[in-house]
């Protein structure tokens, strides 16, 4: 794609990109006016059922191309994807809010991890085990699971997708994939370039329609053998548990409500610009922000006074406009969702340090905001807040600040600041989450595992253990 007009969105269907078979659609809105920009088609029963059968075909003719050949196949589609680059960010922004900036960057970091699958997929070795005879050949081989679903949201419309597509194709599956209704046409274009890449009809299929409708028809079919879903945990919770009922393999990453502990002994300046940026970023609403920050009391207010500072630095507006650092947010149902946190806050003895309001009646736009001492009692205590919201409380030592970050039942990402070896360490083995990055944000490069423990979710979608969520290990012993 090479034009910045954005487009209706269709399925995409056995290589074919089509409308739904009943001309059904959804209206997209750009978050920053309000506007509908596009439609979206909405698959029916029908429409499902033709993805599974071409994914069911596709598998078979994917999964006997050899692991070199998919390889270049996906770095083909790297490349298209890069050249396209520009174009795309301008649909992402339109329809999701990010800065321009933060769109570009979000493609460039998918083509990369396409790459290192695409690598990766050449890496998939079995053993050869020693028999207990001489005669006996005993070898333990890696086959892909078979044709998997992906559901992703909207927050990162091309990241949630491409880590689930390159896991899929690098193991030699077909997948079919339920995109976000709210920002289809990035992870379409996305697809576009797998496909034009030459990657065989079938192999990728993309549907849009009813969350729930197409989640329960996908997860309980026969042919699907693998499912991968990003998103919330009580979501997350029921979609595990169907897949349980019916023996499927499931990748969970849901939601967090990351600590960030600064000790009295960091660099508190590089501390407030790396958590301050991490924080912002897509409005807050990524599920590895930082949220509660526990800082030790010796530098309380130093760090809340350089925060603040940063907070009220944040130029927000349109993302397609220079210089804007903070789009909007996604959905209008975020703002009373966040007014509702800091009101119980501050009604429970919190303090609203900066922000906290809707900015005009036009778009999606709320100001990056702190609220300080704030009691764990309070729902954004608890709650993961899902925007540009920072809580920022004292602690007296590593020991308050490790049980403060291990109170909840989350553990997806956490942060951490300090120049203390030991302490590093401590934090390292004892708070509890499935990602610790210290003295810096070291989070979601294609090489390094990305996925969380207890309520957050379970298995990896980064690093080698991303693609062995596709893979079966089969026994194989020859006389």
């Amino acid at each position: 794609m090479t034009t910045h007009a954005y487009r209706d969105t269709t399925l995409l269907i056995n290589g074919e990109w089509r409308g739904s078979s009943d001309g059904a659609t959804i209206p997209v809105l750009d978050p920053a006016t309000g506007e509908e920009i596009g439609k979206v088609s909405k698959a029916t029963r029908a429409d499902l059922d033709a993805a599974v059968a071409a994914a069911d075909a596709g598998f078979r003719v994917w999964s006997n191309v050899s692991a070199y050949e998919r390889s270049k196949i996906m770095r083909r589609a790297a490349d298209i994807l890069r050249e396209r680059r520009e174009g795309i960010a301008v649909l992402m922004t339109r329809e999701q809010g990010k800065p321009l900036g933060e769109a570009m960057g979000e493609i460039a970091a998918a083509s990369d991890l396409i790459e290192w699958f695409a690598e990766e997929g050449r890496r998939t070795y079995g053993q050869v085990i020693p028999g207990r005879s001489p005669n006996v050949s005993q070898t333990a081989i890696k086959l892909p699971v078979g044709p998997a679903a992906a559901f992703t949201p909207w927050n990162f419309p091309i990241n949630q997708v491409v880590r689930k597509l390159s896991g899929a194709l690098a193991a030699g599956c077909s997948i079919i994939v339920k995109a976000p209704e709210e920002t289809p046409a990035s992870p379409a274009e996305l697809i576009r370039a797998f496909v034009d890449a030459g990657v065989p009809a079938g192999v990728i299929g993309l549907v849009f329609g009813v969350p729930s409708e197409i989640s329960e028809y996908l997860i309980a079919h026969p042919v699907i053998r693998k499912i991968s879903f990003t998103g919330s945990t009580p979501i997350g919770k029921q979609l595990a548990a169907l897949a349980g009922l019916h023996m499927k393999r499931a990748t969970m990453e849901l939601g967090g409500h990351a600590p960030a502990i600064v000790l009295e002994d960091a660099d508190v300046e590089k501390a407030v610009k790396v958590l301050a940026f991490s924080k912002f970023r897509n409005a807050g609403q990524v599920c590895v922000s930082p949220t509660r920050f526990l800082v030790q009391e010796k530098v309380f207010d130093r760090f809340l006074d350089g925060f603040v500072e940063a907070a009220r630095a944040v130029k927000i507006g349109n993302g397609l406009e220079d210089g804007v650092t903070m789009g909007p947010l996604a959905n209008e149902r975020r703002i009373p969702a966040l007014e509702a946190l800091i009101n119980d806050a501050v009604e429970r003895g919190g303090r609203l340090v900066t922000g906290g309001r809707r900015i005009g009646n036009k778009g999606n736009f709320f100001e990056a905001t702190v609220l300080a001492n704030v009691p764990t009692d309070a729902r954004v205590m608890n709650e993961e807040p899902f925007g540009p919201l920072a809580i920022i409380n004292p602690v007296a030592s590593l020991d308050a600040a490790i049980e403060e970050a291990n109170r909840l039942p989350f553990g997806l990402a956490s942060y951490a600041f300090t120049s203390s070896i030991e302490s590093a360490h401590a934090l390292a083995t004892r708070v509890e989450a499935g990602m610790t990055t210290i003295n810096h944000n070291g989070l979601a490069l294609p090489e390094v595992p990305f996925g969380g423990i207890k309520d957050s979710g379970y298995g990896n979608e980064g690093g080698s253990e991303a693609i062995e969520a596709y893979l079966v290990t089969k026994f194989v012993s020859v006389v």
